[in-house]
């Protein structure tokens, strides 16, 4: 049989084998004689840590020091009784002191107080009975209360507290007297206590600014300013100089200040405007309040009465009808003089007195229908027809500007409700509308040096918040801006 040639082996070959099996060998080796209790030998370190490893270090260092700072007395436990010469550590439990009894309450603290706001419509007895609390307790309550013509009378918007028994009966029930004074009436038995705890409250005048904006209503109301004062602002103090339906834009602004009445840290009230700025369009107007014969008026800073001798239209709201002058009668249907003007509305609608007045007659006046006539003094007279009913007014009775004296109608020579009105200077008739009716009387003498004097304060503070907001503000009044709210001191007012 003939044998395969042999090749000649590569020494390069052969001395790779060798080293394999000798590196094979030596792994053998070293896995025989190494110590099972080296960690080394276990897992091979190459001097250099990684980021697993440092992870791994810190998270254990953190456990091992939260179990250190849970477990009291680790510490001891860990040391033993031979590893040191230092003294051991003892966690040790100490006694607390005893607390003291609080003292009880007083009864009315403990009290648990249903609260109840009146609603309009709503009264003492329909309260009552909607609580099942018979009318018997309510009479003994009113009994004894020195309050019982207002509790018989509530208001919409006052709160009263009950607070009522497991059993439902009535213990107590609380109201507020005034604005300091809250009234406690218990039933101890037969009797009824009262009690009465003093709220004090505190004044503030506080300077309120800002602009018109979308709405001169929501603005205001953001700022804080109650609907009645804005309803103040609109229709009292500033009704003669600004048309707020027309002369107001969004960069208008306006300051006020106000009387805040404050208790317990809850404004509860804000009295009247004691000063206001309006600028609109550029231009400001200011009013500050004064008391003038026990009535408060509103008056330009330099004491002229904001208020006019006349309003231009006895009826808010209403369409102009026929105008002043010469046109044909709609019943005699002849051409003569229309010595008044008409204002259509709804029969019913309120007819307010053009000025401070004395009633001259109030009646049936011929074609006129129903009637009122008013004698303003000074030559100046007004005449109101065609009402469908008068006012309780009696000849001579003195009405101010505003009450109402009648209601629209169609009595008389008319062809439709709608109001008559006539005014007269010293028997001649005048028109209304075009007629450039008297100013006011200022304030002068003592009234003017008492008026400063009262003024002047607040006047100063709305100087100086709108200073600060607006800079625009002139530091004194000038010739060509009389408006601008300036407070001077009388002396200074003298002087000028």
């Amino acid at each position: 049989m003939t044998q395969p040639p042999q090749i000649s082996p590569d020494p390069h070959q052969a001395i790779r084998e060798q080293n394999l099996r000798a590196a094979a060998e030596n792994t053998a080796n070293e896995a025989r004689y190494a110590d099972p209790r080296d960690a080394a030998a276990r897992f091979p370190f190459n001097g250099r840590w990684t980021r697993r490893d440092w992870a791994h270090a810190s998270l254990f260092a953190t456990l091992g020091a939260l179990v250190i700072a849970m477990v009291p007395g680790f510490s001891n436990v860990m040391r033993g009784a031979g590893a040191g010469d230092g003294p051991g550590l003892t966690t040790m439990s100490l006694p607390l002191p005893p607390l003291r009894a609080h003292a009880a309450r007083p009864a009315e603290q403990q009290r648990a107080w249903d609260v109840v706001k009146v609603e309009k419509g709503q009264t003492l007895g329909s309260i009552f009975a909607a609580r099942d609390i018979p009318a018997s307790v309510m009479h003994r309550l009113l009994e004894a209360s020195a309050d019982r013509q207002a509790l018989t009378r509530l208001r919409p918007g006052a709160e009263l507290g009950f607070d009522v028994a497991a059993d439902g009966s009535l213990l107590a029930l609380r109201y507020d007297r005034n604005d300091t004074q809250r009234v406690e009436l218990s039933l101890a038995g037969d009797k009824v206590v009262e009690k009465v705890i003093e709220r004090p409250v505190e004044v503030r005048t506080a300077v309120i600014s800002g602009k018109v904006g979308k709405s001169l209503f929501h603005s205001a109301r953001k700022l804080g300013l109650s609907p009645s004062v804005i309803t103040t602002l609109t229709d009292e103090v500033f009704k003669y100089d600004i048309d707020f339906d027309r002369d107001v834009t969004s960069g208008d602004r306006f300051s006020v200040v106000v009387e805040q009445t404050w208790r317990e840290g809850e404004l509860i009230k804000t009295g009247p405007v004691t000063a206001a700025v309006f600028t609109a369009k550029g231009k400001p107007f200011t009013a500050v309040r004064f008391e003038r014969n026990g009535k408060g008026e509103y008056f330009t800073a330099d004491g002229r009465p904001l208020k006019k001798s006349f309003i231009r239209s006895p009826i808010q709201y209403a369409r102009l009808s026929s105008r002043f002058g010469t046109r044909r009668h709609p019943v005699l249907g002849t051409s003569r003089m229309h010595k008044g003007v008409d204002y259509a509305a709804r029969t019913g609608t309120p007819i307010m007195a053009a000025g401070d007045a004395r009633v001259v007659s109030a009646g049936w006046k011929g074609g006129y229908g129903n009637t009122v006539v008013l004698d303003h003094g000074k030559g100046h007279t007004t005449l109101y027809a065609h009402m469908s009913r008068t006012a309780k007014l009696k000849r001579g009775q003195r009405v101010s500007q505003g009450d109402v004296i009648g209601y629209v109608g169609s009595t008389g020579m008319s062809t439709g409700p709608h109001l008559h009105y006539e005014f007269r200077v010293n028997g001649v008739h005048r028109n209304p509308l075009q007629h450039t009716m008297p100013p006011p009387e200022p304030l002068s003498g003592a009234a003017l040096a008492q008026f400063r004097k009262q003024t002047a304060p607040a006047l100063e503070r709305i100087r100086d918040v709108e200073e600060i907001l607006y800079a625009t503000v002139p530091a004194r009044p000038s010739a060509e801006d009389p408006q601008v709210a300036a407070a001077t001191t009388p002396a200074r007012a003298h002087k000028g």
